[in-house]
């Protein structure tokens, strides 16, 4: 008969893990008992994406780039200063992501906080770019709904879920051959 060795251990409540699940010596990763958490994941990829994609048109409005159309109207500001806005708010984004990757909570509310700052750009810049936009607009508001519902706490009282909507077990481990 061979015996199983199983042991799951939480990681730390404040950080943007999932639980380890231990089966006969090998590592396994279970997002089952974490809500949340793919959302959560999501939203630090899109925040990444954005914040280079906003470094590179920070760069380019800087140095007046011919691939900005220039007679744009600007709710204030010009193309140079929309550039640095664009910039210090992808250098933002990056730092966002690249906390959410390191699993802190103040991580997860400091991009929460970015996500609202790229949220009102977008509004802002949708005189000089409306499809753009509000494209840009509906994203930062995923990133910020993916935060927020992120939860690691067990059900209980407080929690925002019933007692009875516990997560689902691990799967056992397969049988031994025969």
């Amino acid at each position: 008969m061979i015996e199983t060795d199983v042991r799951i251990e939480l990681t730390d409540p404040g950080r943007l893990c999932v639980p380890l699940i231990e089966i006969m010596g090998k590592e396994m990763l279970s997002m089952d008992q974490v809500r949340g958490l793919g959302r959560a994941l999501f939203a630090a990829v899109l925040l990444m994406i954005g914040g280079v994609l906003n470094i590179i048109y920070g760069i380019a409005a800087i140095g007046n780039s011919s691939f900005f159309v220039h007679n744009t109207k600007y709710v204030f500001s010009s193309l140079k200063g929309w550039g640095w806005i664009t910039l210090i708010l992808g250098i933002l984004e990056v730092l966002a992501s690249v906390s959410l990757f390191g699993g802190g909570v103040y991580g997860r509310w400091f991009a929460i906080v970015v996500g609202a700052l790229a949220a009102l750009g977008a509004l802002l810049s949708i005189p000089a770019y409306p499809l753009w936009s509000i494209a840009i607009f509906a994203l930062s508001l995923w990133i910020i709904y993916g935060l927020v519902i992120y939860d690691e706490g067990e059900p209980g009282p407080g929690s925002g879920r019933s007692a009875g909507a516990a997560p689902r077990p691990a799967s056992a481990p397969p049988p031994p051959p025969a």
